[in-house]
């Protein structure tokens, strides 16, 4: 690499002298990478002591064991196929998916156990009776969650590729858990598995102790549950109440594009007045560089001279300060120590200085915060559009939800006016062509042509000296040739001024505009600045209108595009269940289940204090996934049962009875495979808390509620598809 270059380069240096890397971005996606990929492996390891705490044998456990690397190894040959990079998004797909990947197994290995325990039957046998009854759930299960994913990979813009970058790493894992669940998993069992002869209560220890302990909870459970399906109709109210409650409380939630994530690094943007020298501007510098030189949270700084977010000139400069590596900071944060300098520079009269924090994207802006232009659609003209700015930052200024709003582009500056009395000019002979040429050769410089001087070819350059230049009226003194051949002085037909003009013209979508940049104030998200700036803008004069940009034009259509996903989502799961189903009413009992999770995916993300950003939604759509598949577990057992002749209602209750343990330890297994990501620290940490705190959250309050949820629903539609059916047949 070019590290690995300049090492090799090193040696030719003269002593004393060395290369020196100043500021680079490389090492935050690579600590970012290492800290996800960490969290993967705790992931793995948390998921793994759930399945010993419930199957509590080391074969069993070894199964599933066995069948996530697989199905691991397989999604990354396929994402390799697919052209795309182990990086921070991928890594987060994978480990979301290692609490889904070995579901699947965990669901086998457990119906196998528990047919031996409770019948006696051989490994083989266990195996196959345990495949006639869980393989319909399996594949439902499987369909269900890979369809789930499908509608986000036709998202648009930016927050499409992330969403595809999730939707194929977690589609791919599902689809290779359920095949390996379906085919190597019954494999290890009939030849690993040994006959079962201590189970339950009768194991000694903490497994016993364990044991004896759920079943208690599975009795009291089966209790709870029977007593709630005799008010079904008091179960489908609060139902309806808190489907209320989960609207209400989506859209009180404060929205956001991506969390602000500490990339080891701030910026500082330095602009003095258009007339200012570079003397000026080194001397502001030197104030900033001594400030944080005595910082020691701070590594390293660079500072780009004559250029910055505005344009160029000799009073700007562009500064690039790094931190220590997360470890050896000593608390010390990068928003931090871009809020010191600000409130420590704040008070230098002579310049507008500006520490901002990177984007969440690096090419999507300039900074952190949001973006948009201030158009002038009605042809007002430029002092107008400048009256219109500032009356604009004026009362964004007196919001408590803004703040650090300042105008992006140069100042206007002083200029030299040329007034050209056209028919003089004319008269004389002169044409606008040669005045150009004699100005421009006399304040710049005009290329003539070449000459060799001892064998090497130089140019011929005109410029005026530099005392012939330095006042306004010495342009006057100028002489230019008219048609005839004569040299005629331009004081004969030009007035010069001095006069304030832009420094810089800037048009978006075709119009003048001019482009805002701020922040959300302590306390407040994105969302919510975005929306206090778009009702101040609606007080601007007619013919003025505000465009988003940037990662604000992306979090607009992400929130726009959020509504339309997850109903897709849900249409398409439903579709999927519908077709294997050959019915509408075991697809309505499942589907009903999907606001339960969402409830508790909301509550954690409020009380934590977050954002409903990109990746929530993201978790968002997994736990549409997650929670059906709980429901499906009791669902399709409860339909075997009933076609065997039990009643709806003994039906129902048994399934969810049978399928207590296994929703349990699979849920649990994939929530606390989240709880890594909860507890991150470090580089990408808030990314981390922002996917791992809903899905905690959702898997949770969705688990809970769909044990006493989903046989209420299965209940109450299968009694009324009874019904239905017995009044059809009466009536024909």
């Amino acid at each position: 690499g070019i590290k690995a270059r300049l090492g090799e380069l090193a040696v030719v240096l003269p002593e004393g002298m060395q290369f020196s890397v100043p500021f680079d971005t490389a090492p935050f996606v690579k600590l970012s990478i290492e800290k996800v990929l960490h969290t993967f492996i705790e992931a793995m390891v948390l998921v793994f002591l759930v399945m010993l705490l419930f199957l509590q044998n080391l074969r069993y456990t070894f199964i599933p064991a066995i069948v996530a690397p697989v199905a691991l190894l397989g999604t990354f040959t396929v994402m390799l196929l697919s052209g795309f990079s182990i990086n921070v998004l991928t890594m987060f797909g994978m480990v979301l998916a290692i609490g889904i990947i070995v579901d699947d197994a965990i669901v086998v290995v457990e119906n196998v156990e528990r047919l031996m325990a409770s019948k006696g039957l051989s490994p083989r046998d266990a195996t196959r009776e345990a495949m006639r009854e869980i393989t319909p759930a399996v594949i439902g299960i499987t369909l269900v969650l890979t369809a789930v994913f499908i509608p986000m990979g036709f998202a648009s813009g930016s927050v499409g590729i992330i969403y595809r970058q999730f939707t194929l790493s977690m589609a791919v894992s599902i689809l290779f858990s359920a095949f390996l669940a379906l085919t190597l998993t019954p494999a290890l069992c009939a030849s690993l598995l040994k006959p079962v002869t201590q189970h339950g209560e009768d194991r000694a220890g903490f497994a016993g102790w364990f044991n004896r302990r759920f079943n208690r909870i599975t009795v009291r459970y089966e209790a709870g549950l029977r007593a709630t399906l005799k008010r079904t109709g008091r179960m489908m109210a609060l139902y309806g109440v808190l489907c209320v409650i989960l609207l209400l409380a989506f859209r009180s939630l404060p929205s956001s594009f991506l969390p602000d994530e500490d990339q080891g690094y701030f910026m500082t943007s330095v602009q003095l007045p258009s007339d200012a020298t570079q003397e000026r501007t080194r001397e502001v510098l030197n104030q900033f560089e001594a400030l944080i030189a005595g910082r020691p949270g701070i590594d390293k700084n660079l500072t780009v001279f004559g250029f910055g977010f505005s344009g160029s000139g000799p009073n700007t400069a562009l500064a690039f300060t790094t931190l220590k590596d997360w470890g050896e900071r000593q608390g010390a944060t990068a928003a931090g120590e871009a809020e010191f300098v600000q409130a420590a520079m704040d008070n230098v009269p002579t310049a507008t200085i500006m520490s901002l924090m990177p984007p969440a994207i690096s090419d999507m802006g300039t900074s952190s915060g949001f973006t948009l232009y201030l158009e002038d659609r009605g042809g007002h003209g430029y002092p107008a559009l400048m009256q219109a700015l500032d009356q604009s930052l004026a009362i964004a200024n007196k919001s408590p939800v803004l703040s650090g709003l300042y105008k992006d582009g140069l100042p206007d500056g002083v200029s030299a006016a040329l007034d050209v009395d056209r028919e003089k000019a004319e008269a004389m002979g002169v044409s606008f062509e040669e005045i150009n040429q004699t100005l421009s050769a006399a304040t710049g410089s005009w290329y003539v042509n070449d000459y060799t001087d001892n064998g090497r070819v130089q140019q011929v350059i005109v410029q005026a000296d530099a005392p012939y230049r330095m006042q306004l009226q010495d342009l006057l003194k100028l002489y230019v040739r008219n048609k005839s051949g004569e040299m005629v002085a331009l004081s004969s037909f030009v007035r010069a001024s001095w006069t304030q003009s832009p420094q810089q013209l800037s048009r978006y979508q075709g119009y003048p505009a001019v482009r805002i940049s701020g922040n959300a104030a302590p306390g407040f998200s994105s969302g919510a600045a975005m929306a206090e700036m778009e009702r101040l803008a609606a007080q601007l004069p007619p013919g003025f209108v505000t465009e988003w940009t940037g990662t604000s034009l992306q979090e607009k259509s992400s929130v726009a595009q959020m509504p339309l996903l997850m109903a897709l989502s849900v249409v398409v799961v439903f579709m999927v269940l519908a077709a294997l189903y050959e019915s509408w009413a075991i697809p309505l009992s499942v589907m009903l289940v999907v606001p339960t999770g969402l409830i508790g995916a909301i509550a954690a993300v409020y009380l934590s204090g977050l954002a409903n950003d990109v990746f929530f939604r993201v978790g968002i759509i997994t736990l549409i996934g997650l929670s059906t598949k709980n429901a499906i577990l009791i669902v399709e057992f409860a339909r075997q049962l009933h076609n065997e002749g039990a009643s709806i209602f003994e039906a129902t209750l048994q399934a969810a009875r049978l399928r207590l343990r296994p929703i349990i330890m699979t849920s649990l297994a994939f929530t606390l495979g989240v709880v890594p990501l909860m507890l991150a620290s470090g580089a990408s940490a808030e990314t981390q808390h922002a996917i791992g705190t809903g899905v905690f959250g959702g898997m949770i309050g969705g688990t809970l509620l769909a044990l006493f949820f989903v046989p209420v629903f299965f209940l109450v539609i299968m009694t009324w598809v009874t019904r239905l059916k017995s009044y059809s047949n009466k009536k024909g």
